[in-house]
């Protein structure tokens, strides 16, 4: 199966998650410029964490119109899955693959930590291999990490079983200090209406050795390869 990465000016990510996919997955992948208007016959792409352009105007904002991002929205639209990582959450939502916003962490600061998610819903795409109540330690490096919406947005989000993960303590509670950046409802991922599309905040290629304090990362990328190559 073939990984497209794509590679915005800003992205720092871009070569972790090549990393996870080839060496720890085993699977090919490919860089696919900003520019170009070819995903390289991928069945997955992924939007990688960084601060693509800069982050000018705000996170993900000029990234949404790169012409890449023209093919990357077909390829959602026709089923195809799309994983944005952090800039890549924030991309996700600015071109419209996934409703609400990314806005600046509540304590106005950059976090970069290791926190703790847990699954909230173990049947979809990216989280197959995974209990659901399952507590995984995953990094997050980011300044505009707080998701937000209108609470009816929110409201069918968690009516839908489309929140994924939410930042959670060790014991698995939902508490504003387990939040790292004070996201509406504790969410740290959502998938699309069709299932195919995940934005996540916390950085799984990061987590895929124990060497580097963790490997809960890993499962989330064999569930996608559980699916897309069956």
């Amino acid at each position: 199966m073939k990984f497209g990465i794509v590679t915005f000016p800003g992205s720092n990510c871009d070569y972790d998650a090549f990393h996870a996919v080839t060496e720890i997955l085993g699977e090919e992948a490919t860089y696919i410029w900003h520019k170009d208007h070819d995903l390289q016959g991928s069945d997955v792409i992924i939007l990688p964490g960084g601060f693509s352009y800069g982050d000018y105007l705000r996170a993900g904002a000029i990234a949404r119109f790169s012409p890449i991002m023209q093919e990357v929205v077909a390829h959602a639209k026709s089923g195809g899955p799309v994983l944005g990582i952090c800039n890549g959450f924030q991309i996700a939502c600015e071109a419209g693959l996934l409703p609400g916003a990314l806005m600046r962490n509540s304590h106005l600061q950059f976090v970069s930590a290791e926190v703790r998610i847990r699954v909230e819903n173990a049947e979809t795409l990216f989280t197959n291999l995974y209990e659901r109540g399952e507590l995984l330690r995953i990094p997050v490096a980011h300044g505009d990490g707080r998701f937000v919406a209108t609470p009816e947005v929110l409201d069918q989000l968690e009516g839908d079983g489309r929140v994924i993960f939410k930042y959670a303590d060790a014991d698995g509670n939902l508490s504003a200090d387990a939040n790292p950046n004070g996201s509406e409802r504790n969410i740290a991922g959502i998938i699309s209406e069709s299932g195919n599309v995940l934005g996540l905040m916390p950085h799984p290629e990061r987590a895929c050795s124990a060497l580097l304090g963790s490997s809960d990362g890993v499962r989330l990328l064999e569930s996608i390869l559980s699916r897309v190559a069956a």
